[in-house]
């Protein structure tokens, strides 16, 4: 009997990268989580405690240009599955730490085993989704991350403090991730044409939606860098996810400390509050993918869409950081940091940027300097902020850098230049 409904393996796979950025953000902000405490047993000023937030940046912006490479010679599938065996390893080795340098080396190569998942992630939007559904695969594999931060927020702080070793925690969810290569490798394949579960179908449905998008980026191609995307829209690109990222970084590695320090919460309501913020952030990614989507369903040309779905991304994130300083109720500025958190994920949808701008067999390396841009910002914005407060002490002045972030990054995405053929 013949099939007439598509499969939607797709989306299985789709699912799978968001696990996999779920859990890596868990084993990201573990080290924010556990800070307060860590500072106290190693005596950590609060300079040193930027460093080793931005540690992990270090390796993770270096390799994301070879990562890209890596992945367009050797497919998302191998990446992905030796990358999260490689992270699980450098989490569970932080439990060994003795000092800041030891917690310093280890959290440099974690974001060494992390850095091939997402231009990995970008490389499958391009070869598993057709045009009309990249906004909604991008969405779903980056709301993976506050998805995340939200989970490991609240799981981090109470498994310490019922655990009350910061250590064992680190270990036990290291030696989960190592667990999760295994799904990685028995269920992820590099093209829908080589899993054995997509039917005709769900392949017509794929392939046929890639062949307009293909074709202009092909067009591109002769006018381009060399790598697919004009000058002018790849310094766009950068300057936008690295702002973007400063923003984000800014509030995975430091916001645990702002809610202890600045609004007095203990552990438990650190791990509640960030848990609220960063919630929000995922479904604000998934809202933002979904209505860019609708949009283009509506007629609406999907250069006009994604910008404009930006555009409104970086003007609430900018009126939200420009008023808490402003506001002395705790649950008043949860409420607004949980908005912007909302709005700013919408900035998710940056990760279609590869798949619509270069040809195919260049978007995993786009995707990795894409990427890189937004780890350059994960380095420099634990470290200034440190900076900020060890100079003010004042946390206001974080929230204020934080508002001059979000006006370059609308900046950068109206700069973008997607054409008439980027539908």
């Amino acid at each position: 009997m013949v099939q007439n409904k598509a499969s939607n393996i797709r989306w299985f796979v789709f699912c799978i990268i968001f696990l996999l950025v779920v859990v890596n953000l868990i084993d990201r902000i573990s080290l924010s989580i556990a800070m307060p405490t860590i500072a106290k047993e190693f005596d950590l000023s609060p300079t040193m405690q930027g460093v080793i937030l931005s540690s992990f940046f270090w390796a993770y912006a270096l390799l994301q240009i070879p990562g890209g490479w890596l992945i367009d010679k050797y497919g998302p599938r191998k990446m992905i599955t030796g990358s999260t065996v490689l992270w699980g390893i450098f989490q569970t080795l932080a439990a060994f730490s003795t000092g800041g340098i030891s917690l310093l080396l280890s959290r440099f190569m974690l974001g060494a085993g992390e850095a091939p998942l997402f231009p990995a992630g970008g490389k499958l939007n391009a070869t598993w989704l057709s045009s009309k559904e990249r906004g909604r695969g991008a969405v779903i594999m980056d709301c993976g991350g506050p998805l995340g931060a939200a989970l490991g927020g609240i799981i981090i702080a109470y498994m310490i403090a019922v655990i009350g070793s910061w250590r064992t925690v680190f270990g036990i969810i290291g030696v989960i991730t190592m667990l999760l290569g295994i799904v990685t490798w028995k269920y992820l394949r590099d093209t829908p044409q080589e899993h054995t579960k997509v039917n005709e179908q769900e392949l017509k449905l794929i392939t046929s939606g890639q062949e307009n998008a293909t074709q202009s980026a092909v067009d591109s191609e002769q006018i381009s860098t060399g790598i697919g995307i004009p000058m002018l829209s790849l310094a766009s690109i950068l300057f936008g996810r690295a702002a973007w990222a400063m923003m984000f970084f800014g509030l995975l590695t430091w916001g645990p400390s702002y809610l202890a320090q600045a609004r007095g919460f203990d552990i438990k309501g650190v791990g509640n509050a960030t848990f609220i913020i960063f919630l929000c952030g995922s479904l604000g990614s998934l809202c933002g993918g979904f209505f860019s989507d609708s949009l283009v369903k509506r007629g609406i040309a999907q250069r006009i869409a994604i910008k404009g779905v930006l555009s409104i991304s970086g003007i609430s994130t900018l009126i939200a950081f420009s008023l808490l300083p402003n506001m002395s109720n705790p649950i008043t500025a949860i409420t607004t940091l949980s908005v912007a958190a909302f709005f700013l994920m919408w900035g998710s949808l940056y990760w279609s940027f590869p798949a619509l701008l270069a040809p195919k067999n260049k978007a995993g390396l786009v995707g990795g300097i894409m990427n890189m841009a937004g780890s350059i910002g994960g380095i420099v914005v634990p470290i200034l902020v440190g900076f900020i407060l060890q100079k003010s002490n004042d946390y206001n002045n974080v929230l204020f850098f934080f508002a001059g972030c979000s006006v370059v990054y609308i900046l950068g995405t109206l700069s973008i230049q997607l054409s008439k053929q980027n539908r």
